[in-house]
């Protein structure tokens, strides 16, 4: 009698593991149906899959409220040729880095260089190479204008799509996808000695506005005139914006810190 009692509740038991079993599958499968328009659960994470590799991240536009500003401190700054830059320079920084090859930077300061010099030395030390493949711009806009120590700095926001993944010396991945898109976006700093009495970093020092005729340091945001000599500098503006720093701003990549 015990034993029959005892089989009874193990068919309970199993009938109601049966029961919730079904009732969870029916759910996952009625959500992934209304989500993904498939039951199929491993088509439904395909398809997340799919999504998220053709799906652009969103940029953090301030182009509208900061240009005016900007504009105001630096009449002659050119938007769309800074722009156009900023954007040059962040492709050619991930080529750079592909090939590893620092001179296919297209610009950038000396802090620039030195940043895409690390991290490629990093990657030759730990036998690894990263790939930024068929590299595809979505979009650029003014993220932050910030003066501070002497400068002045613009910070570019860039979404964009390409292959990333990295591989080992036998060109085996380790991490990333050959099929798949990575949708990432990228900040690139653009940076304009105001006052280089109050610059604190003197490692690049090639950032400081000089007179073209005399070669007296020019101290005043947006100058116009040379203090010393008198000579009119109206055209030195776009030559004393330099990009330097590179960043991405997405949590799965482990480079351009």
């Amino acid at each position: 009698m015990k034993l029959i009692i005892t089989l009874i509740l193990i068919l309970v038991i199993i009938g109601i593991i049966l029961i919730a079993f079904f009732c969870i599958r029916k759910k996952v499968r009625d959500t992934s149906q209304a989500l993904f328009g498939t039951p199929d659960i491993t088509q439904a994470a395909v398809q997340m899959k799919q999504e998220y590799a053709t799906t652009p991240k969103s940029v953090s536009s301030m182009t509208s409220l900061l240009l005016p500003k900007i504009s105001a401190d630096f009449p002659d700054f050119e938007y769309n040729e800074m722009k156009d830059r900023a954007n040059n320079v962040l492709v050619s920084f991930l080529r750079a880095i592909t090939t590893k090859d620092e001179n296919a930077l297209s610009e950038g300061s000396r802090e620039l260089k030195q940043q895409l010099e690390n991290h490629i030395e990093m990657l030759r030390a730990e036998g690894r190479s990263e790939h930024f493949d068929q590299v595809k711009l979505h979009r650029t806009e003014i993220y932050q204008y910030r003066k501070t120590d002497g400068k002045c700095i613009i910070t570019f926001q860039t979404s964009l799509e390409c292959f990333h993944y990295t591989t080992d010396e036998n060109s085996q991945i380790l991490e990333g996808d050959r099929q798949y898109k990575y949708q990432t976006k990228f900040n690139t700093d653009l940076i304009y000695v105001q006052d280089v009495d109050k610059m604190k970093n003197d490692y690049d020092d090639a950032l400081a506005v000089t007179c073209p005729n005399c070669g007296a340091p020019i101290p005043m945001l947006g100058a116009k005139h040379c203090e010393y000599c008198g000579c009119a500098i109206i055209e030195l503006n776009i030559h004393a914006w330099a990009f330097h720093h590179v960043e991405e701003i997405t949590a799965k990549s482990n480079a351009l810190k």
